[in-house]
């Protein structure tokens, strides 16, 4: 399986720092910590990885984006799925965004069907606290931005 997202990050006074979504859904609901994600999706038919993780924006934050895409590579997580992420450099107001939604069944078996947004709310972070708020898989694409945006000696952040 394959996935594909986009990591946005801004300076706020002199500072890095990267938009991360929180998933919805009862089981997310009460975790915070390792619980956060870039915004990302699964690839469909014969999508490009970009158009898939532009896409996948638009429809989890209801925000599109363009610009010029910095390519962070790959990552296989342990559940053996394929992410493939883009940073871009982009500000927008985290209070605006609109997700699509997911039903599921609950309880299980109930018959009950339930409909809860795919993300339930966003937030912006500085490097570290955004570390321990992703999940623990995709940490190491943060990694990759801050050694992107050193090499274009725009920060001095760890």
């Amino acid at each position: 399986m394959q996935s594909s997202g986009i990591l946005l990050f801004r300076f706020r006074d002199g500072e890095l720092e990267v938009l991360l979504v929180h998933p919805g859904g009862p089981f997310w609901a009460k975790k915070d910590d390792g619980a956060w994600s870039m915004p990302k999706g699964l690839i469909e038919g014969d999508e490009s990885p970009l158009a898939a993780a532009k896409r996948e924006f638009k429809e989890e934050t209801g925000f599109e984006v363009d610009g010029d895409f910095i390519a962070l590579g790959e990552l296989r997580l342990r559940s053996r799925k394929t992410v493939h992420a883009w940073a871009l450099e982009k500000d927008l107001d985290e209070t605006k965004i609109v997700s699509n939604k997911f039903r599921i069944e609950l309880p299980k078996g109930s018959g009950i069907i339930r409909e809860y947004p795919e993300i339930d709310k966003a937030s912006w972070f500085g490097i570290n606290i955004a570390m321990k708020k992703i999940q623990k898989g995709q940490s190491d694409l943060i990694r990759r931005l801050v050694v992107q945006v050193r090499a274009t000696g725009d920060v001095t952040q760890p």
